[in-house]
Parts: structure tokens; sequence; C-alpha cells
């Protein structure tokens, strides 16, 4: 993803991007958003809205907005709202191509018996599901605004919501793409990388593209 400046010995600003990765904004970012009073983040709900309006936050002032009408929302069925902001590559050909980077920001909500394997009504926080991965997300965020790395091709951000529900808010982005789908070279999504079993990182579809 980034301009080799160095020789092909260092890529360019990645040493300080590592850096400015820090634990504690991962916890911040991971507490705020599994808070109980974010009520289990429900895609539609009020709990599901603030944490909405926290990412919306985070993404002013570092991205370009790539949701619908020039905003960072993308709005669909019964008030969910995928959040989308992109941040431009340098070469005049390949910034018109897209590395996709998702992770869906919503949760259960109070839990029920067909989404819950703990007591159902009461708050499911969605630490692991899915704080960790949008804390995570926030953090390559940051490092890449904050270092300015230079990139070739563009990097579209992507919050989706109501995955819970059925994989919904990306579902959605890919009926109604907010860029044309033959532009994006590669997709990941970041799911539950708070719960590591002996410190194992899983990567799923590694085999899906060339190399």
């Amino acid at each position: 993803l980034l301009v080799n400046t160095a020789g092909g010995h260092e890529l360019s600003g990645l040493g300080d991007a590592r850096t400015s990765i820090t634990t504690d904004e991962l916890r911040d970012h991971l507490f705020l958003l599994a808070d109980d009073t974010l009520e289990g983040r429900e895609a539609g709900s009020r709990g599901g809205y603030a944490a909405a309006k926290y990412l919306v936050q985070q993404l002013q002032d570092r991205l370009e907005p790539a949701g619908e009408q020039r905003q960072f929302t993308q709005m669909f069925s019964s008030n969910y709202r995928n959040l989308l902001g992109v941040r431009r590559g340098s070469d005049d050909q390949l910034k018109d191509e897209y590395i996709l980077i998702g992770a869906h920001y919503d949760h259960v909500g109070y839990g029920s018996r067909r989404n819950s394997r703990g007591p159902i009504g009461y708050v499911h926080n969605g630490a692991d599901d899915n704080a960790s991965g949008i804390a995570a997300l926030l953090e390559v965020l940051d490092a890449i605004s904050l270092t300015a790395p230079v990139t070739k091709r563009s990097i579209l951000f992507a919050f989706w919501d109501g995955e819970e529900k059925g994989l919904l808010g990306s579902q959605y982005w890919a009926q109604h793409p907010t860029v044309r789908l033959e532009q994006v070279r590669l997709a990941i999504n970041v799911d539950m990388v708070g719960h590591l079993e002996n410190d194992h990182l899983e990567v799923i579809g590694t085999r899906s593209m060339p190399g």
C-alpha cells in the first residue's frame, strides 16, 4: 500500500505509523463503545446512533466523506447507517482504485433468544464483537492520518451497521456501492480481534486472491 522511498529497505512513514498505535487509545475506543450507556449498540437503536455519532467525530478532519450526498453516512433499512470515509491516494492512475478496510460497529443490544448465549434482556456490551475491531480500525485510521504515509491507492474506511441482523450493512453497500465495485482491489474485514487464543490472530480468505 505504501510508496517505497528508501531504496527498498523501509516504507515511507511506516515506522511512525506503527508507533502511533497505542494500547491506551485502543482501550479508550473499546471501553467507550462497549459501555453500558450505549446499550449494546443494536442497529437502529439510540445506542447504535450514539456509537455512529462517536465514529463520525473520529472521521471528521481525517477523511473525505464517502457516503451519500457528500456525507459520512449511508442510510438504509429502519434507520440503520453505514459510515464511510476515504483517504485519497497519491498516484494519478491508482488513486481511482480502492483498498476497502471495514468492520461492523453494531451489536445485539439487550439480547434475545435468537442472538444471545447468555442472560436475555441485559445489555450485551459487544466488547469483542466488535468494539475490538472498530478500535483497531480507528487506530489504523489514526496512524494513516497523523503520520501521513503516502499510499498509491485510495483507502476506503467502512463502518458497517446491521451486521448482527444478517450482514445487512455490508450487503446493502455491495448492492448500492458508493464507489464502483470494479475499483475495489482488496477488501479487508476486521472482526473480533479482542479475543486471541494463544496470541493467535486468524486470517481467513488468504487464498482468495493472488499473493
